[in-house]
């Protein structure tokens, strides 16, 4: 039996470390404060150096693992499709559509990236994540986004 590096943790740590240089470069462009007046690039910025971190260590752990080769399996191209358009739409339209459509929408799409979810699950999930997070942001916390937006009332 050969025994070979992990392919699936050096490709994990090598995406992890991107992303965190990615948002870590996105944080820059915020001011920085301090640790005790932090702005509002701070705490991404602190995230995306744990990410980094993360990912260098599963890039290491793969590095120095000796197995049997892998493969590296079924890309899940839908799951990753969905949950990633359902990011940017939320970013997108949550201004423009309100909070109550764009996070069912949201939520919606992102419980069909599952292969095992139903529609009828998606739909129950969506709902009551939208009462979750009224509760919690709106009456909680007090945020101001508009429940319905400025495209569906006017």
């Amino acid at each position: 039996m050969e025994l070979h590096t992990s392919r699936k943790d050096i490709l994990s740590g090598l995406v992890f470390i991107a992303m965190g240089a990615a948002f870590g470069a996105g944080a820059l462009g915020y001011p920085m404060g301090t640790a005790t007046r932090m702005g509002a690039g701070y705490f991404p910025l602190a995230l995306s150096i744990i990410l980094a971190a993360f990912g260098v260590a599963i890039l290491v752990k793969g590095m120095l693992h000796r197995g049997p080769v892998e493969s590296l399996g079924i890309v899940p191209w839908r799951g990753g499709f969905l949950i990633l358009a359902a990011i940017i739409f939320f970013g997108f339209f949550v201004t423009r559509l309100g909070f109550v459509p764009t996070l069912f929408v949201t939520v919606f799409a992102s419980a069909l990236a599952s292969r095992t979810m139903s529609v009828l699950g998606a739909l129950a999930l969506a709902l009551g994540m939208i009462v979750l997070c009224y509760v919690i942001f709106v009456q909680g916390l007090g945020v101001t986004l508009p429940l319905i937006g400025p495209w569906l009332t006017s």
